[in-house]
């Protein structure tokens, strides 16, 4: 059983929800040599968070960002507000939303679904980079 862990640092993104499948699988290239095991995924933010959802259509990104606005809009009586306006909501969205993912990882390959991504949805104006702890586990092809 091979254990790997990694750390990788995003770039700062702009609101919304934001594709990342392939940054995984190309800044992670022991994935390619797991027969079998799971790949998971944390982001150490609590403004930011992580989904998997379609990757076919670019309006379902589009779409989920302004539905999460309408569930944590930035004009409500919240307490916490001295990070700015944007600063709850996006704790709120983060919440709702989930830091991890599992996915499991057969061939050297990711098992998402035909139409599945991985996303970094980042909930807040000036987001900074965000850092995502990669951890797999798994049996290697040579074993």
């Amino acid at each position: 059983m091979t254990w790997i862990q990694r750390e990788i640092q995003l770039p700062p993104f702009p609101p919304g929800i934001h594709s990342i499948s392939h940054r995984i699988v190309e800044e992670f290239a022991e994935l390619r040599t797991v027969r079998v095991g799971l790949l998971h995924l944390f982001i150490q933010h609590t403004s930011a968070s992580l989904t998997i959802n379609e990757n076919a259509d670019s309006d379902v990104p589009v779409d989920l960002h302004r539905v999460l606005d309408t569930l944590a809009p930035e004009q409500f009586p919240y307490r916490h507000t001295c990070e700015g306006p944007d600063d709850m909501p996006a704790h709120v969205k983060a919440s709702l939303m989930g830091s991890s993912l599992t996915i499991p990882v057969r061939g050297g390959r990711l098992c998402l679904g035909t139409w599945q991504g991985i996303y970094l949805c980042e909930h807040r104006r000036r987001g900074s980079g965000r850092r995502i702890i990669l951890t797999l586990q798994g049996e290697t092809l040579g074993d």
